[in-house]
């Protein structure tokens, strides 16, 4: 007898990761930058978060949302591998699976409860594009979860560099220094494909309601420009 069973969305992550570029590749990469995930109304009951509060992180489980497919392909190519090299699905983490499913550990800085929206977890390190849907929280348990002595598998021969950010004062003063500072966070993880190395190339990413234009040059980035999206 077959079972089926379909699952739910709980919630959706609010941040401003509004396109895919410029994401962290893995959550935790840019601890400093905050999301606010946000439950639909039918679990916003207090009881239900009962004790969370005393975990410093948690896993979410969410939905690649913008890779919703009917087939699927049993390799993949990451980018972070020059794009020209494929590996099993099952040994990576790309969005492009059987069931579009993401797995992320994050920290959780708090738990607001709200009027409007109920409890509202705060949180750090997110890698979850705004608006993603979100199917259910779990605790982060160090002992069970923690594994120091784990092998990496390819993923422990790819480069993991982070940029030198540079930015003019006069383009810095112009901006709260709270959004400067995750933008050069970002920025520093190199959302680049490992097979684009262009030091005269302008890259272009969004954060929140800004376009970021930014250039790299061997380690160093260059953030040339931030512009305000129009209304």
């Amino acid at each position: 007898m077959t079972n089926e069973y379909s699952i739910k969305k709980i919630a959706e992550i609010h941040n401003g990761y509004t396109e895919k570029f410029g994401i962290p590749r893995q959550s935790g990469l840019a601890g400093s930058v905050v999301s606010q995930i946000i439950f639909e109304p039918e679990y916003r009951v207090q009881e239900a978060f009962r004790e969370l509060e005393n975990f410093s992180h948690i896993w979410i489980i969410w939905q690649f949302s913008r890779a919703v497919r009917d087939e699927w392909s049993p390799t993949v190519r990451p980018p972070r591998l020059g794009g020209n090299k494929r590996i099993g699905v099952f040994a990576t983490r790309s969005p492009f699976r059987p069931n579009p499913l993401g797995l992320s550990c994050v920290k959780l800085e708090k738990i607001e409860y709200t009027k409007d929206s109920g409890p509202v977890l705060v949180v750090s390190g997110a890698d979850l594009m705004n608006g993603t849907p979100i199917f259910d929280i779990k605790p982060y348990i160090p002992y069970a979860d923690c594994h120091p002595e784990a092998q990496e598998g390819f993923t422990g021969s790819v480069e993991r560099p982070v940029l030198k950010v540079e930015i003019d004062e006069d383009l810095t003063s112009k901006f709260d220094i709270a959004f400067i500072g995750n933008v050069k966070e970002i920025i520093a993880q190199d959302p680049r494909p490992a097979y684009q190395d262009d030091a005269a190339r302008v890259y272009k990413m969004k954060y929140g309601c800004h376009d970021i234009s930014f250039t790299v040059n061997g380690d160093t980035a260059q953030i040339v420009d931030i512009m305000k999206e129009k209304l």
